[in-house]
């Protein structure tokens, strides 16, 4: 039952991402300074690569987060939700902040990217919940 969970909770986080920056490309891209085509899209195609690791980072993400709730004895929806937001926003989103500081970045890629965590995170801490 605990390999189940952390499979759909990573897949639920995965959707989450995808619905996120549909929402927020065109201001994700704008702050990340990518080259664009023509046609508006980034000049280049990085094909399936991102794709594959962002699953293989979810999976991991999610099955961290179990155990750690196990051990932690947090359990129920409401806490794991509370418990997801928490590891987005105080564990991963300042992570991102301090990297993209010292990389120079725009600062609005730190909000997008941190904001992902803090739902993404939420979501999977949901879902966890539900099992």
């Amino acid at each position: 039952m605990g390999f189940l969970a952390v499979i759909v909770a990573a897949a639920c986080g995965f959707a989450v991402g995808a619905a996120w920056y549909m929402t927020f490309s065109a201001a994700w891209i704008r702050a990340t300074g990518m080259e664009l085509d023509d046609s508006g899209k980034p000049a280049q195609n990085p094909g399936v690569f991102p794709f594959i690791v962002s699953a293989i980072c979810m999976i991991l993400v999610a099955g961290m987060m179990r155990h750690t709730f196990t051990m932690a004895g947090i359990d129920g929806v409401g806490k794991t939700l509370i418990a997801g937001l928490g590891v987005g926003a105080f564990f991963i989103t300042p992570w991102v902040a301090m990297n993209y500081a010292y990389a120079m970045r725009d600062p609005k890629l730190a909000i997008i990217d941190g904001g992902y965590a803090i739902v993404g995170c939420g979501v999977i801490g949901l879902v966890l919940g539900l099992f």
